[in-house]
């Protein structure tokens, strides 16, 4: 209280004392969050810099690492380890930080929900974080992504046969009109037969991750060098009015809601 009496005496408030205390910590706090900032940017491969470095992958090598990835965190994360698991050996940092495994919740089209396929969301994930983002110029990436669901959507998968399969049957193929995993499994469900906890059902899928996978290190290896072209022609917005699929009639076949369109 006596120190606090004294503060007073000398025309300074213990209110004035903690705004200038906060002040100071808020001061330090920055410069400190500041020095992070400098040597973060001062790191070569820095998360702040890209396109981050790649070495050209072999397909088929990154498939097989997705087809056996899927059965420890599923089809998204088994993507996205196929490619970084290898560049973390290749390269070192950046990838090396990189949390694949934070990544398990795309199974299932985002924790169970069906909606886009983690295997697209894991390869969209990979161009764009290695290329970078459309902001920041990476143009390249956006395009993959949009490529790889338009790919995948007229793709009959599964397409790509691992050399030590853990389920012996032959398993048919689907195309699924549609990057949407709830469409994608739910049509080769019903054409084979299977149920979702079926051993071929899961075998069904981690052969897709390994198709997905082969396919992006394939445009990936093109970016590499020099000779990837953009291949997509999906256009909602400028056909539609509205962010969408192609497919709209197999799942709004009552009526597909009519958005009011821009004036020209």
């Amino acid at each position: 209280m006596k120190n606090d009496e004294n503060m007073e005496s000398k025309g300074v408030s213990r209110r004035q004392m903690m705004i200038g205390t906060g002040a100071l910590a808020a001061s330090v706090a920055m410069v400190q969050f500041g020095g992070l900032l400098k040597s973060a940017e001062a790191k070569d491969g820095s998360t702040e810099k890209w396109p981050w470095p790649y070495e050209k992958l072999d397909p088929a090598k990154t498939a097989e690492i997705a087809y056996e990835e899927w059965y420890r965190v599923f089809c998204g994360a088994a993507v996205i380890n196929s490619v970084f698991s290898q560049l973390r050996e290749k390269v070192g940092e950046p990838y090396k930080s990189f949390p694949t495994d934070a990544f398990v919740f795309l199974e299932g089209g985002m924790v169970g929900w069906g909606t886009v396929c983690g295997s697209n969301a894991g390869a969209a994930i990979v161009a764009n974080t290695i290329i970078g983002p459309r902001i920041a110029g990476g143009k390249e990436g956006h395009l993959i992504t949009d490529d790889m669901f338009q790919w995948y959507s007229e793709a009959s998968m599964p397409i790509f046969a691992p050399k030590k399969p853990k389920v012996a049957t032959t398993l048919v193929k689907t195309t699924s009109e549609s990057p949407l995993c709830h469409v994608s499994v739910g049509k080769w469900m019903k054409a084979s037969g299977y149920h979702i906890g079926s051993p071929e059902r899961k075998d069904r899928c981690a052969r897709v991750a390994a198709s997905v996978a082969y396919h992006l290190v394939e445009l990936l290896n093109d970016w590499k060098d020099g000779k990837y072209v953009a291949t997509g022609t999906h256009s909602p917005v400028k056909d539609f009015g509205i962010t969408a699929q192609m497919n709209c009639m197999e799942c709004h076949a009552g009526g597909v809601p009519t958005p009011p369109m821009a004036k020209k």
